[in-house]
């Protein structure tokens, strides 16, 4: 394949792509989020002022008590994070893969810098392809965000999830 057809997106634009996707998820998530947040902390809310009145006959039944009422608090703490990990992670799996493999082939911060996502031939990604695509971005960010740099200094500005699921990030103009 010819690739001087291509104009390759670098880092910086890729980047800047980036930081106006991360706002626009930030304020996605916060909206779908926030029902959750509201529910578990007006409910961990009551658990930290225990079920009852406070008033017991045994002092030892009353720190017995609190600290159960502690363990039900922090487990749910504990399960609420992780749900909202989970929660994150999905949004932005879909977000990105559903839009990279779209008619656009892009995602709403691509296309405002004119970025677009293809395979090595210039052709739309599947669905499969930009999920590949988005996991391996773990990957280049796991191992001190070299796998993002690389898009900086390889010949067809490519990071390590690029070449992990044969993608290239071009430029429309």
């Amino acid at each position: 394949m010819e690739y001087s057809e291509f104009k390759f997106a670098g880092f910086w634009r890729r980047f800047l792509a980036y930081i106006i996707d991360s706002l626009i998820i930030g304020a996605v998530q916060f909206i779908l989020m926030l029902p959750f947040f509201l529910i578990f902390g007006v409910g961990l809310f009551g658990l930290e002022n225990g079920f009852d009145d406070g008033y017991s006959i045994s002092s030892m039944h009353f720190i017995q008590h609190n600290n159960e009422v502690e363990i039900v608090a922090v487990s749910l703490m504990i399960a609420f994070i992780i749900i909202m990990v989970i929660l994150s992670i999905i949004i932005q799996w879909l977000y990105f893969a559903l839009m990279e493999a779209s008619s656009r082939q892009a995602t709403l911060g691509k296309m405002a810098i004119g970025l677009y996502v293809t395979d090595l031939d210039g052709n739309r990604i599947s669905f499969g392809k930009a999920t590949g695509r988005y996991f391996g971005k773990i990957i280049s960010g796991l191992i001190l965000n070299i796998g993002y740099i690389l898009a900086g200094v390889t010949e067809k500005k490519q990071a390590l999830h690029d070449m992990m699921a044969g993608c290239l990030v071009l430029r429309k103009y």
